[in-house]
């Protein structure tokens, strides 16, 4: 299983919506809130040259946003991303 990484807010819909597709999927990741951790916005606008949340990574791979991400599920892509095919469940 891929490790995931996500930048976040505590108010941000799309971060949300993109927790629960991956909650869909039986994914885990590790979560950085970045006004609980304000040094971590730089990290994440170094790593992604962006400053919008979320922004998603799958292992070293930077997936980009919410729409990003829901773009590879339509396209039939993130389950592999994610280390292969999942049951629904």
């Amino acid at each position: 299983m891929a490790e995931i990484v996500m930048y976040t807010t505590s108010w941000c819909g799309y971060c949300q919506r993109a927790k629960g597709l991956l909650s869909q999927k039986g994914q885990t990741w590790t979560e950085i809130d970045i006004e609980e951790q304000p040094d971590q916005r730089a990290v994440m606008i170094d790593r992604a040259q962006r400053s919008s949340v979320p922004q998603i990574f799958i292992g070293d791979l930077h997936v980009g946003g919410y729409d990003d991400m829901a773009a590879l599920e339509r396209q039939g892509k993130l389950d592999e991303l994610l280390g292969g095919e999942r049951e629904a469940g």
